[in-house]
């Protein structure tokens, strides 16, 4: 049974997520949410609970991370904050979540970013946008100059369709949009297959079944 902290799991994709984990039979999760009044959804769910917020010192979202396999950040400081946020949640909210994880002996990581945080995406994107790139950029970079067992998800435009189970994953592909719910399952599969570990891939909704997307990457 792996354990799994998902950081951020009261977002649209962790909400999915915690219940997918739930679901299955070789995982275990550990909601870490900012208020305690969000734990009843996920204690519902049959899931734990940590209350600890990014902004937080690493100890004690290292203590979050004690006693887990595995920690999903799928965080996100969200459209509607400033450029503070953007930097205090998806740059050193991700960086602290990294270095807990090491703190606390994990080895599996898996990071939700943004379809393309390549420099040149940075240099392209609007200037409203750029921040949040820039942010994801150089988390993606930290995480990979680590030891962790990772897997970096790039999804495409976020939509709250119902999912279809199906995507197209792999290094680089067209941009398009994907269900949250997928995204979700994708991330399901990855903790589940050893096949993700160092991989980094962008996904949109397609026609492969996300096991057989995630077993070829």
């Amino acid at each position: 049974m792996m354990n799994v902290l998902v950081v951020g799991a009261n977002g649209q994709i962790g909400k999915h997520l915690v219940s997918f984990i739930e679901d299955s039979d070789n995982l275990k999760a550990k909601a870490m949410i900012r208020k305690q009044e969000q734990a009843s959804y996920f204690e519902d769910l049959g899931a734990q609970t940590t209350v600890v917020d990014l902004e937080d010192e690493i100890e004690t979202i290292a203590k979050a991370a004690e006693g887990v396999d595995a920690v999903v950040f799928t965080a996100g400081s969200g459209p509607h904050t400033g450029k503070d946020k953007t930097i205090l949640i998806d740059l050193d909210g991700a960086v602290k979540t990294i270095k807990a994880a090491e703190k606390a002996g994990v080895k599996r990581f898996v990071m939700i970013s943004s379809f393309d945080t390549t420099r040149e995406a940075i240099q392209e994107a609007p200037s409203s946008f750029a921040p949040y790139v820039a942010a994801k950029h150089y988390a993606d970079e930290w995480l990979k100059s680590t030891d962790l067992e990772y897997t970096i998800i790039h999804p495409g435009i976020l939509t709250n369709e119902e999912g279809s189970g199906q995507v197209q994953a792999a290094g680089e592909v067209a941009r398009g949009e994907v269900p949250r719910e997928d995204v979700a399952r994708v991330i399901t599969a990855c903790l589940e297959n050893d096949a993700a570990i160092g991989k980094e891939f962008q996904v949109v909704a397609g026609t492969t079944s996300i096991k057989d997307a995630v077993q070829s990457l």
